[in-house]
């Protein structure tokens, strides 16, 4: 079902499959420090370099650059290391951490292009306690877009992928998430500017709560 047929809010799921950065917290600034110093030595043009890296696994988007005699693999760990290191302003989607807590445990993943030790880093960095499933990036070949990181969230909580809602931020998430077969949601509160598309979008949770039925079944609603 497409946001075109019918609203997120009129649907019951099974799960919600949420991406991590700027879906559930901000890391913006601590990303772009890192990146823009790595741009830099690299002889880039930092500014538009930085508006490619988001949502995306670092060894996607470096070797995207086809830079002449790099290793990207070690280029990769090497900023995984340095944003492990940088967390400062790194802080929850305003409402994230009352609406993550109020999910039943069994009904809700995070889906991230980041390796798993910085996505435990910067989750605890932003007050959210790690969930009892995570997809990151050493679990798949291919990064977002390719839906194979949602539906592997969606295998480990054992429900179907039709019977998902994704929460996305990021164009590349966001087309990931549409060809896992989901319905998609737009977090915007991290955006720095508008952004068009055709799913909802909701700018913060506070705005919104979910309710599991008997069923084991969950509604997003709107407050």
């Amino acid at each position: 079902m497409s946001a075109n047929d019918s609203s997120v809010f009129d649907h019951r799921y099974r799960a919600f499959l949420f991406d991590m950065d700027g879906t559930i917290l901000n890391s913006i600034a601590a990303a772009e420090r890192v990146w823009a110093a790595w741009a830099e030595r690299h002889g880039l043009d930092v500014e538009a370099f930085l508006t490619t890296i988001h949502g995306a696994r670092a060894i996607d988007t470096i070797t995207r650059q086809a830079l002449p005699g790099i290793d990207a693999q070690a280029e990769a760990r090497g900023i995984t290391e340095a944003e492990i290191a940088d967390v400062e302003g790194v802080v929850a989607i305003p409402g994230a951490v009352a609406f993550l807590n109020s999910l039943p445990a069994n009904r809700w993943a995070v889906v991230t292009s980041a390796p798993s030790a910085l996505a435990q880093r910067r989750l605890l960095a932003a007050g959210i306690a790690p969930p009892a499933v995570m997809v990151t990036a050493e679990d798949v070949a291919r990064g977002k877009p390719d839906p194979a990181c949602y539906l592997l969230g969606a295998q480990r909580l054992g429900v179907s992928m039709e019977e998902c809602l994704v929460f996305e931020d990021a164009p590349v998430g966001i087309r990931a998430g549409v060809a896992s077969g989901a319905d998609v949601i737009v977090v915007t509160s991290a955006h720095r500017a508008p952004m068009h598309t055709e799913h909802p979008m909701i700018d913060s949770y506070e705005g919104v709560h979910a309710q599991a039925d008997d069923a084991g079944y969950l509604r997003l609603l709107r407050r």
